[in-house]
């Protein structure tokens, strides 16, 4: 069975509901100091019980958990790491619920049975939430893309404070000339954010960076609510100058960097441990 997977980022201290105040929010509860998202640190992969509770006393700000449907009639969100799909270190979203807010929608078809369980949460408004999906085919990119219309129909009642994650599909070949963001996909990706009620951070692959700076500057500057989010495959090479060169021309506190701590360390100038 073929999976499509997407993420979802919750955060690891309480606070309050808000459109994209995320460094905000980490401000108010004394986790971060001053205005540079850099500052922002990821856990990946928090789809058993020891994975949250080791994420929630290392000092970390976002946490990543990987779902996919398991079952028949009803099928039911569980957490697990692709690509193994074994039950070993599965858990219902309703298990990590009872503690911490995880989760996220895989497919269409998990979207509406995780937000649901999202509710008392969001409801509460108790800190932001974002919710990712790969909406566009990107530079590279393979794999579908979930259906733009569809995705953001079934995210419609989200509450304000709810963040939308929304990317490109991608791909990235060593030793050869990968192509970057073009105006086409920026454009178009706007042209569907545009009139959206909630904030919209884009996911976007530091190995394309260098190529895409004048369209994704722009993107960028068409919304307040706007800002990016830079990530890294295993393998992906990029260059520190190429990120270096987006918090020059932006506003640090638009661009996350979810990036090992050392490379994060580097772009603020700062020692890995101070992180």
């Amino acid at each position: 069975m073929e999976f499509f997977f997407c993420r979802f980022y919750s955060l690891s201290a309480r606070g309050f509901g808000m459109s994209d105040g995320t460094l905000e929010f980490f401000r108010s509860v004394g986790a971060l100091t001053g205005k540079d998202a850099c500052a922002v640190s990821w856990a990946h992969a928090v789809n058993s019980r020891r994975e949250l509770a080791r994420a929630l006393t290392g000092g970390l700000h976002m946490l990543e958990a990987d779902v996919i449907l398991r079952g028949r009639d009803p099928r039911e969100p569980v957490m697990v790491t692709p690509p193994t799909h074994t039950h070993t270190h599965t858990h219902t979203h309703t298990d990590l619920l009872t503690v911490h807010s995880p989760g996220s929608p895989c497919s269409l078809e998990a979207v509406a049975p995780s937000l649901v369980l999202l509710e008392p949460v969001l409801s509460e408004k108790m800190f932001p939430v974002w919710i990712n999906a790969d909406i566009l085919t990107g530079p590279g990119g393979r794999a579908n893309p979930l259906k733009a219309e569809s995705f953001l129909s079934a995210t419609a009642d989200l509450p304000p404070h709810a963040v939308l994650s929304l990317g490109w599909t991608t791909g990235w070949t060593a030793g050869a000339e990968n192509p970057g963001y073009s105006w086409d996909m920026v454009q178009e990706m706007e042209q569907i954010c545009r009139d959206l009620p909630h904030a919209v951070t884009f996911p976007v692959r530091a190995a394309l960076l260098a190529q895409s700076l004048p369209q994704l500057c722009w993107l960028l500057q068409q919304s307040d609510r706007f800002s990016l989010t830079v990530w890294t495959s295993t393998e992906d090479q990029f260059s520190l100058q190429d990120l270096r060169s987006y918090r020059s021309r932006l506003d640090v506190g638009k661009i996350y960097f979810d990036l090992p701590d050392s490379v994060r360390a580097e772009l603020r100038g700062t020692s890995a441990e101070s992180e």
